[in-house]
């Protein structure tokens, strides 16, 4: 790391101690190498599929033309702000309990910095979505780890939690715990049961709860999302974090959300206006001008639930072994049935043998080692590139 010298002629770090233990990215390499094959990418999640709605697009144009192009209020236009709140299963009021945030990754981090301070712990479910480490390093605060337990049959339960562990993760400096249901990488969903456990964790230990819930559109097999704002016993202590770029396939328009109780919201909103002073007027406004919400994100599902079943058919094809994701867009594999490598191995061999790039898991365990036996497939992807990835992985 540069050094430079201190006020007392002494040596002292260029960055911050916190930015350079942020986590470095894990795909970086692999990325080079999968340009140069023309490889068929299925390790990001990245919107190949649903198709991003033509009147969303052209909203959006009509907006940068009909001069929508400077800032909106930092908080939001209040269009988009009701369509999401209409959206959900339990009523939100877009005045005081909403924020358009510059996608979920900016809203994960406002809710970082308006809860915990240095030191503070943040209970992490393990395997997890690797930003979750950078967000918290970046507040200052430690992740406290809760393993989810592998399924170990076909008829077992899926990623489980085991209850002792969670309560035993809970302490006097524990401010938060982070949740994401749907999963990435498991697609798993927590349960009303899971829900109404961490409930009183958090009751006993005065802990806040902030749910990643951007996969919340895409749920499959007839089955309804459960929100941490659903469940009575978590509604004020709860913080959801939403996004539209999945759904809707307009992750490069950076829109999301946070949805907390009023009190929250105004402090989040003078953190939002610090980091960032709002997102992209004309697409708020285009977002806001289209009925897509709930009749555009559930044709997004089935769209995804048949690419699910298509992936799936591939991976058991080449001898992996997973739990049929509930939701989101990724499929979290185990490669033990196919070959004795580790993942780093496995995925760089299918990567110059058969010109398809796949996640390695380590990236998404707090143990490597535990995590070496996974590789994380992204299924959000066209019928075409799915039958090219399956010709190649399965000739």
């Amino acid at each position: 790391m540069t050094a430079q010298a201190g006020p007392r002629g002494g040596r002292r770090a260029a960055v911050s101690d916190r930015a350079a233990r942020i986590p470095r990215g894990n795909l970086a390499e692999l990325f080079v190498l999968a340009r140069e094959r023309g490889a068929i990418d299925l390790a990001v999640g990245t919107p190949g599929a649903p198709e991003t709605p033509r009147p969303l697009v052209e909203e959006a144009v009509r907006a940068l033309r009909g001069g929508a192009n400077q800032y909106e209020f930092p908080q939001g236009g209040a269009d988009v702000r009701r369509r999401i709140a209409e959206s959900f299963t339990t009523p939100a009021d877009p005045d005081t309990e909403l924020t358009i945030t510059v996608g979920g990754t900016e809203a994960l981090c406002v809710a970082l910095f308006s809860l915990v301070d240095p030191g503070d712990e943040v209970v992490v479910l393990d395997p997890y979505y690797e930003n979750f480490l950078g967000a918290i390093e970046l507040a200052g605060a430690r992740p406290r780890f809760v393993r989810l337990h592998e399924p170990e049959g076909p008829h077992a339960p899926d990623w489980r939690l085991d209850p002792d562990e969670l309560a035993a993760a809970f302490g006097p400096t524990t401010r938060a715990i982070i949740l994401n249901t749907p999963a990435n990488p498991t697609g798993q969903t927590l349960t009303a049961e899971d829900f109404e456990l961490i409930a009183a964790l958090c009751e006993r230990w005065d802990v806040t709860v902030i749910a990643d819930e951007v996969y919340a559109n895409l749920v499959f097999d007839d089955r309804e999302h459960l929100s941490v704002a659903d469940v009575p016993s978590l509604r004020d202590r709860s913080v959801v974090v939403g996004s539209l770029s999945k759904s809707h396939a307009i992750s490069g328009w950076r829109l999301g959300f946070l949805r907390a109780r009023p009190e929250l919201t105004a402090v989040f909103r003078r953190v939002h206006e610090i980091t960032t002073n709002g997102a992209a007027a004309p697409l708020q406004l285009a977002a806001g001008l289209t009925d897509l919400f709930d009749a555009g994100s559930l044709t997004a599902a089935k769209e995804l639930a048949r690419a699910r079943d298509e992936a799936a058919d591939i991976l058991s094809g080449m001898g992996l072994t997973f739990r049929t994701p509930r939701g989101g867009c990724f499929i979290l594999a185990d490669i033990r049935g196919a070959t004795d490598e580790d993942c780093r191995t496995y995925v760089r061999r299918v990567l110059e043998e058969s010109a398809v790039l796949l996640a390695p898991g380590t990236p998404f365990f707090a143990d490597e080692e535990r995590g070496r036996h996974y590789v994380r497939v992204a299924f959000n992807r066209s019928p075409q590139v799915l039958a090219d990835a399956r010709r190649r992985l399965l000739p």
